[in-house]
């Protein structure tokens, strides 16, 4: 591998993570209002959950990019002189976007383009964008670099909680929707990211404040001895955050920084305005 060259989906929300890495982002388009907009170039999280809090009406919805638009990304790195590509995609139960990409890699040729599928969402995929740079510069091949990518994807977990429950079930992101069809606006469950890449409903709580505590006490129960990276991801919910770190650290006072991150409007057209998360990736030993 003489030069390597990255893309990772716009799920990943990497537009509001600083950081010296190179890394192409594959944009998806969020359809609100009669209007399409595409991901964070015309649309950032802060305008995007402002809309949806002061019209309450507005239901987004998601459109991926193309075959076609991924073969661009693939045909400018390879001018670039990159010949080999890696591509880190959403979780395949959640977008076509890791299909697609399949696709495109079989029009190129002359070029190694590897499609991982993260099986997860938001900062995990921008943490193996770090990780795969790193690995690379640290002069591993992709072989060895896919091999630290599946210890981060294997190693993880996600829980959350969501304020409205309608944003997962129309855009068809939850598994296991239908318990919840007949009760939608009075539920609010505990949800997880499970281990094939798929939203599912674990636990139901009839209040977004208990939900969250479930979250908390589940990090807490699977953390416990291990050494883990711990982050937040969330729907511009900065008092939730607060309220989680407090809690988090007054019962594992040395776990370390809490990072939080956004959900980019392509995401938080899912998980809707509110939507929080509390997860941990494994440090290797």
């Amino acid at each position: 591998m003489k030069k390597l060259g990255v893309l990772v989906c716009t799920n990943s929300a990497i537009d509001y993570i600083k950081h010296d890495y190179q890394v192409g982002i594959v944009r998806s388009t969020v359809l609100m209002g009669g209007k399409e907009y595409v991901d964070y170039e015309e649309l950032p999280a802060e305008k995007f959950y402002q809309m949806l809090v002061e019209d309450p009406s507005l239901f987004p919805r998601t459109s991926m990019a193309s075959t076609g638009k991924m073969l661009e990304h693939y045909e400018k790195l390879k001018a670039d002189g990159c010949d080999t590509i890696l591509f880190i995609t959403i979780s395949s139960k959640m977008s076509g976007i890791y299909e697609n990409a399949l696709l495109a890699a079989k029009m190129i040729e002359d070029v190694d383009v590897r499609v991982f599928d993260s099986k997860s969402v938001g900062y995990i995929e921008c943490r193996m964008v770090f990780q795969a740079w790193e690995s690379y510069n640290a002069g591993k091949t992709i072989d060895e670099i896919i091999e630290d990518l599946e210890y981060i994807r294997d190693n993880n977990k996600i829980y959350f909680a969501v304020e409205d429950l309608r944003f997962l079930v129309k855009n068809g992101r939850l598994s296991n929707a239908a318990a919840f069809m007949a009760n939608v606006l009075k539920i609010k469950p505990l949800l997880e990211i499970n281990k094939e890449g798929a939203v599912v409903s674990i636990e139901k709580t009839r209040t977004f404040k208990k939900a969250v505590d479930r979250v908390i006490e589940k990090y807490l129960e699977e953390t416990e001895g291990k050494d883990v990276e711990t982050f937040i991801i969330h729907a511009s919910n900065p008092k939730t955050v607060q309220y989680m770190k407090e809690k988090v650290t007054s019962f594992r006072p040395n776990v370390g920084p809490i990072n939080d991150y956004l959900l980019t409007p392509a995401v938080g057209a899912h998980g809707g305005p509110g939507a929080i998360t509390i997860g941990y990736i494994v440090n290797k030993k």
